[in-house]
């Protein structure tokens, strides 16, 4: 798969068949809607393609906005994902006041037309796009008529009579409800970031924890405890996972605290993906340690024996 930034580029070469969206999560939704421009990509002789958007576009729409987005994937974990499902060429660029400010006419004949060369379009049934998001999905099948390209556009994808989006999911990983978070996703929630040193309170009740430190601003769980797997190199471990504050030790900073189960190697410092499965258990305030270890050690059963 080719990356190619688009800011001193034009699609000379190829004509292209390519996909746009914000792809937050590339859900099960996005990816019925990219693979189906794959295959119409395939049939028409066109280089199938996905436009992504550096930062999210709602970051800079709601730049004075005191609301946190927050990520489901990051940009690395888009361009894993797209690999995966045969994506031939990746063109990004950056979401700016600038593109903010193009008319949904002159972002066609700008960025569709001059840099990507696109002979098919593909997009979901509420994609936006110009100027304060004034143009929509038929409005872009109009200037398609118009400037010679085919518009595809992808109705909604159901779960259970619930539309998918990347906004539902992100509201369920905020409540908890990883399970069907993850059944939207087609895959579990990951979170990515580095082992930092904490307060050693693990080691001392004899379960190491690795304190994550995110590498990206992603939607945090509700706090509690969950049972995940951790992708550590090439290996996956089952871990339990603590998002929360510490109530038994009285802390106020937010912490994701990870025993990974039959390991014991150094990690600190390595870069790490914890794969969230089920929610377990509220954060709860035990009245002492004995009380707080004993749960850990239930805990750990309960993966266990689920495996």
């Amino acid at each position: 798969m080719e990356v190619i930034d688009l800011s001193n580029y034009e699609e000379k070469n190829n004509q292209t068949a390519v996909a746009l969206g914000n792809f937050d999560g590339i859900h099960i939704g996005h990816k019925y809607l990219i693979e189906d421009m794959l295959k119409k990509a395939k049939a028409r002789n066109l280089k199938s393609s996905v436009l992504l958007f550096r930062n999210h576009t709602k970051t800079i729409l709601n730049k004075d906005s005191s609301t946190n987005l927050g990520i489901i994937t990051s940009n690395d974990q888009k361009l894993e994902i797209l690999n995966k499902l045969g994506v031939e060429t990746i063109y990004t660029m950056n979401f700016d006041r600038n593109t903010m400010k193009l008319s949904g006419k002159e972002f066609v004949e700008n960025i569709i037309i001059n840099k990507l060369n696109a002979k098919l379009v593909t997009v979901g049934f509420d994609y936006r796009f110009g100027y304060k998001a004034l143009g929509d999905s038929k409005y872009l099948k109009k200037l398609g008529l118009e400037k010679g390209f085919e518009t595809n556009i992808i109705n909604p994808i159901y779960v259970e009579e619930e539309i998918v989006s990347s906004t539902a999911i992100r509201n369920l990983i905020k409540i908890g409800d990883i399970k069907k978070a993850n059944h939207f996703l087609g895959r579990p929630y990951a979170l990515r970031g580095k082992v930092t040193s904490g307060e050693n309170r693990g080691n001392k009740m004899g379960y190491p924890t690795a304190n994550l430190k995110l590498d990206h601003d992603y939607v945090i769980p509700k706090t509690g405890v969950y049972e995940t797997t951790t992708l550590l190199g090439n290996k996956e471990f089952l871990s339990l996972t603590n998002i929360g504050y510490n109530p038994t030790f009285n802390e106020n900073v937010l912490k994701i605290e990870n025993h990974i189960l039959n390991f014991s190697g150094e990690i600190y410092g390595r870069p790490i993906e914890v794969k969230l499965i089920d929610f377990m258990r509220n954060d709860i305030k035990f009245k002492t340690v004995k009380g707080l270890i004993k749960q850990i050690n239930k805990d750990i059963e309960y993966i266990k024996n689920r495996q």
